[in-house]
């Protein structure tokens, strides 16, 4: 039986915070975060304007947010399956739409950190030229990475478009790969091992980004397009705790690997006295702590609210994911500091 009409509203104030509250907690932990690591100034080298240190972290930590949304609304339409469009299709036509718009805000933000990070690396040119953001593209694997994930937006965003115009005869397991495909280039944008394990090093970076995105931007679609719809959300919460789970383990051990492999790897960086001395490593450290406190509050809905869901009882699940959500934004706020924190 579906919430009342009443009650519909209520829970949809309570998505849109749920929302709200990743973007925010994100912003604020990337800005914070960024600025208690920063490089301290040095007489006669010119360092980056305060609109270049601040905003830089603001729309490099936005671009997560875009992506991550898109993946969650491309993902949604698996999670609801496909035999009763009766009661899918109204929700998924609010969905296709903002999973466009999602995908163009990735894409411009995906450009604006290309043109913060040549002003950055060109602390006394003033704006970046053409010819300057160019060369950085050209010159620098991060540019380079930046834009491919740019393209890769644009590309979901045409899918996207498609699909709001032809609805589910648009494959949504292509929206998935797409979206997925786009995040491959984000581990470039951090920190590079000149090893023999560089390689594995970016897989593993590769699997953490694509795991935490699959998580987060599956859990906050839920919380705000199928929370309001009881029935829908006994459908739809098992699957999703089944895939969290598995995005979870992903998650802690590929980032476990790849921050303290790349601390080992560094020349001139010694463990463990790194782990506590060293900006990078006090940030890896806060984040291991995010994600762990992450573990209980994902049980909670697992264990806790899962059956009384499934049984079509009322639920605190959109306080709950409220609650998660906000730990995650912390968690990738920090994660865009630590792609720009000193390893020694």
């Amino acid at each position: 039986m579906s919430v009342s009409a009443p009650a519909l509203p209520r829970q949809r104030l309570g998505g849109r915070l749920v929302a709200g509250a990743f973007g925010v907690c994100a912003v604020v932990s990337a800005v914070t975060a960024s600025t208690l690591t920063a490089q301290e100034s040095v007489p006669g080298i010119p360092m980056p304007s305060p609109i270049v240190a601040i905003g830089l972290p603001i729309v490099r930590v936005l671009l997560d947010v875009a992506a991550v949304a898109v993946v969650g609304l491309s993902l949604l339409p698996k999670l609801l399956g496909f035999d009763d469009p009766d009661r899918t299709e109204p929700v998924l036509l609010r969905v296709r739409p903002l999973a466009v718009i999602a995908a163009w805000a990735w894409a411009v933000c995906a450009l604006l950190t290309i043109v913060f990070q040549t002003a950055e690396l060109n602390p006394g040119a003033g704006v970046p030229t053409f010819g300057m953001i160019a060369a950085y593209v050209g010159n620098v694997g991060t540019g380079q990475g930046l834009l491919f994930s740019a393209a890769c937006a644009l590309a979901a965003a045409g899918i996207g478009l498609m699909a709001v115009r032809f609805g589910e005869k648009v494959p949504a397991e292509l929206r998935v790969i797409v979206a997925l495909f786009g995040l491959l280039p984000i581990p470039v944008t951090g920190h590079a091992v000149n090893s023999v394990w560089h390689d594995p090093i970016m897989v593993s970076m590769e699997i953490h980004v694509m795991g935490a995105a699959a998580w987060t931007g599956g859990l906050v679609a839920t919380a705000v397009f199928v929370a309001p719809h009881k029935d829908l959300l006994a459908r739809v919460l098992p699957k999703f705790s089944r895939m969290a789970t598995v995005c979870l383990l992903l998650v802690c051990l590929s980032g476990l690997g790849t921050g303290l492999g790349t601390m080992a790897l560094t020349p001139g960086v010694t463990l463990p006295g790194a782990i506590v001395t060293s900006p990078y490593g006090l940030l890896v450290v806060v984040k291991t702590a995010l994600v762990a406190l992450l573990v209980p509050l994902a049980a909670h809905i697992r264990f806790r609210l899962l059956p009384a869901v499934r049984r079509g009882r009322a639920t605190a699940l959109v306080g709950w994911a409220a609650a998660e959500v906000a730990v995650m934004g912390l968690a990738y706020g920090v994660a865009v500091a630590i792609t720009r924190a000193s390893i020694g």
